[in-house]
């Protein structure tokens, strides 16, 4: 099956509003903490290269690398929250013990989730301070997105 990261936002619009278990929550958490995050890169993009010091161009640098891993990571968990919660589905009335060994594996995803968002969030200072201040409320919208996704994985990782 086609991985919900490949997805086009249609397609996956499509998906998400059906009759199916999966996606679901996390994994439209993760998706908006992504998107979140790629306002902290299309930000940080524009910030480089506009004769700054070079210990700001390294932060920028830095702040972009970190933004793009933290985005990779979190497309990937848009799949795996699907995989873990389908597991808990195929679990539940199967067996008692892999139902909650399937919760608790499930449970992991939004709280990594959760982390990355904080990560996220703490890069946005510096860019709104040294970056470009034409986007300053992009950075703002990350900032939302990134709190809008920690507060939706953290009602899954209380499960």
């Amino acid at each position: 099956m086609k991985k919900f990261k490949n997805f086009t936002i249609d397609e996956y619009l499509g998906v998400l509003s059906r009759r199916e278990p999966v996606p679901g929550g996390g994994s439209v958490a993760a998706l908006t903490a992504a998107l979140g995050t790629g306002l902290i890169c299309m930000v940080t993009n524009y910030s480089l290269n506009k004769g700054k010091s070079e210990e700001i161009e390294n932060q920028l640098k830095e702040i972009l690398q970190k933004s793009y891993e933290y985005q990779a990571r979190l497309l990937e968990l848009v799949d795996l929250d699907s995989e873990a919660y389908m597991k808990v589905v195929k679990t539940r009335k199967e067996n008692p013990e892999e139902y909650q060994k399937a919760l608790e594996e499930a449970s992991a995803i939004p709280r990594e989730i959760c982390q990355l968002c904080y990560a996220a969030v703490d890069l946005i200072p510096f860019i709104v301070k040294e970056g470009n201040k034409n986007l300053i409320h992009d950075a703002q919208i990350a900032s939302e997105m990134l709190l809008s996704a920690y507060n939706s994985a953290l009602v899954l990782s209380n499960q």
